[in-house]
């Protein structure tokens, strides 16, 4: 399928494909304003103000371009490079099969001083294009429709998912506005919810909201007599290609590349990232061959990302992608295109910017060093891991080996992990205890992670490893001993916190995990209800007033459990374990680049940010909730 599968990264993904085309109008030239509702029925209106989708009858077909291009794949205006010189791939794809997979579906058009209509049903016109008035000044397209209910799972939008995406649009397309309105949410001031996008910087003030949490690795050197210049900002636009980069190296140690070929957001990458990173390798190592403090060091292009935060966007003729969702470009040529163009710009601005060359070789340094601790570690991590039986003295295993019925709990601290050995299906379910806080990822260098003792150990009873394959390091999952980690931690603050560092740990080591929907967090009860008779728990504050304010019982007593270990295991198997009854919340990434900014805002170092956020929501924190 085009749109990638059938559940909410498919339903969203039909708005993109509809949105994509009015993109297109605008990296053309033709198109400044798109307006996107989500209406209360959950069917969705794009709107623009293009040229319109030409409406005239197509000679070979012998149907309209626009009957054309709403039903036949690949039936659209991108197969000619004089229609669009850049675009997000084969026009008329995207938008046809968005009409297959909606019940109903409605184009119209403003064109050539008219107003034209059709409409569809499962990719097939149920009416004939039809003039339905005047344009007046008017121009564009207009897509309304609603996804097909014998397809989709479930079907209602995440507005903070479109809003998300149309927001990074804007800061790709600088100039272009983009509103979003939600006729689901109308606020007592009579008005919807709506959000309004408008980048007069594009990716410069894209990098500046990515990485606002973060400090620069020249920090201490600003001064309000001479700003140092600590981002590196290039754009070029040649015959067969227009780039655009913004890059910026910030204290930490994690990397984060962003990259989009004709507005598409490449998350897997491709060429193009290729060719940023010789670029930027071979670049470093010219300055790194000079210094005698390197020479014993083996550096490889992995140790020059570290601490970057990158947005490459590109647009090519005719790009080619890996997969119909385009996750990855596969253009081989771009590779050296890319490479020559930063590798001359991004070399002169390092020689203009020599405090900036020398902090980066500096992080490098230490980088590389810890680096080879780590490798130390990690290979001694493998080692274990392959070996039989070498699971952590900690685990409490379960008898099943099939990794499809098996789940492991981690759980928070020595004494709710023996309550829950007890307490557990022994058949399906293993138990981990982690003693106390695990360490912070999101603060500490890569040796000093691996050395740790809870994290080891999580590597060791999951039987996962790093492996080294074309210099990029990748989690081996292929035998994995549980598909199913449940987080199970006190239901309070403290409890929430350490699920937020297990998550942390997770969501920067072994994402795949999470992708793959691996990861659940469990729900324990934040209080017990009783009486002779009855006993009653409740998961939140809200929840106990409810059942108070419902209940006749007399002799009331009320437990508010400070700990999971002071559930006992037939209380801690019957609300927090036991299948039938528990509740599992699975963990999701809807937006990378979101998740990335949390994580760095409530995990990291740097504590301005973390203050402004609390400060700014503290009246809408739900605690203990």
């Amino acid at each position: 399928m085009y749109i990638g599968d059938i559940g909410i990264k498919g339903l969203h993904h039909m708005v993109y494909e509809v949105i994509n085309n009015s993109i297109d109008e605008s990296l053309s030239g033709f198109c400044d304003k798109i307006y996107v509702t989500i209406h209360k029925d959950n069917s969705i209106t794009v709107l623009d103000n293009g040229r319109g989708i030409p409406v005239e009858l197509h000679e070979k077909e012998g149907i309209s371009a626009l009957e054309l291009v709403m039903t036949k794949i690949g039936a659209g205006g991108k197969f000619d490079n004089n229609s669009y010189k850049f675009s997000g791939g084969l026009h008329g794809v995207g938008i046809s099969c968005v009409n297959a997979l909606s019940s109903k579906l409605i184009a119209k058009i403003f064109r050539n001083g008219k107003i034209y209509v059709q409409k569809y049903s499962r990719g097939v016109p149920i009416s004939k294009l039809e003039i339905i008035g005047d344009s007046k000044n008017q121009r564009g397209t207009q897509i309304t429709f609603k996804a097909d209910k014998f397809i989709f799972k479930k079907i209602s939008y995440n507005y903070s998912i479109l809003k998300n995406r149309l927001r990074e649009l804007s800061f790709l397309n600088k100039g272009l506005s983009i509103s979003l309105l939600d006729e689901r949410k109308i606020y007592k001031t009579g008005f919807f919810k709506k959000n309004h996008f408008f980048s007069k910087k594009g990716i410069k003030e894209f990098l500046m909201f990515i990485e606002k949490n973060k400090e620069s690795i020249i920090e201490n050197y600003k001064s309000k007599k001479s700003r140092i210049k600590d981002f590196f900002y290039l754009k070029k636009n040649k015959k067969n290609i227009n780039l655009e980069l913004v890059m910026r190296y910030n204290s930490s140690y994690k990397e984060k590349i962003f990259s989009y070929v004709n507005n598409i957001n490449t998350s897997e990458g491709g060429t193009h990232i290729s060719g940023l990173k010789k670029a930027l390798t071979k670049t470093f190592k010219k300055y790194f061959s000079k210094n005698r403090r390197f020479k014993k060091l083996k550096i490889s292009g992995g140790y020059f990302i570290e601490g970057l935060t990158a947005i490459l966007t590109i647009k090519i003729i005719n790009p080619k992608f890996e997969g119909q969702t385009k996750n990855k470009l596969v253009n081989y040529e771009i590779i050296g295109l890319v490479e020559k163009i930063v590798k001359k710009k991004f070399n002169s601005f390092l020689e203009k910017n020599p405090l900036y060359l020398k902090k980066i070789l500096n992080k490098v340094f230490l980088s590389a060093k810890a680096r080879q601790a780590y490798k130390r570690v990690r290979e001694l991590i493998k080692t274990k891991t392959s070996k039989k039986n070498n699971l952590p003295i900690k685990l409490a295993d379960c008898s099943s080996k099939n990794p499809n019925l098996c789940e492991l709990y981690l759980v928070e601290g020595d004494s709710a992990g023996g309550t829950a050995k007890q307490g557990r299906e022994r058949k399906f379910q293993a138990v981990l205890p982690l003693r106390g806080k695990i360490l912070n990822v999101e603060k500490s260098i890569k040796n000093k992670i691996f050395e740790n003792e809870e994290i080891k150990n999580i590597f060791l009873a999951l039987g996962v490893f790093f492996f080294k394959k074309k210099n990029i390091i990748k989690l081996n999952i292929k035998k994995i001993r549980y598909k199913k980690i449940i987080i199970m931690t006190d239901a309070d603050i403290d409890g929430s916190h350490i699920s937020t560092l297990v998550l942390t740990f997770f969501f920067r080591y072994m994402r795949i995990l999470i992708e793959k929907g691996y990861i659940y967090i469990a729900t324990p009860p934040l209080f017990l209800i009783k009486n002779y008779k009855k006993k009653i728990y409740a998961w939140n504050y809200k929840e106990r007033e409810k059942i108070l304010k419902k209940s006749l019982l007399k002799g009331i007593s009320i437990q508010r459990y400070k700990g999971l270990g002071e559930m006992n295991a037939e209380q801690l198997w019957e609300t927090t374990m036991n299948p039938i009854n528990r509740t599992l919340r699975k963990v999701t990434i809807h937006n990378i680049k979101i998740a990335n900014k949390i994580f760095s805002m409530l995990m990291g170092e740097n504590v301005l940010p973390r203050k402004q956020f609390i400060e700014t929501n503290a009246l809408f924190a739900k605690i203990d909730n």
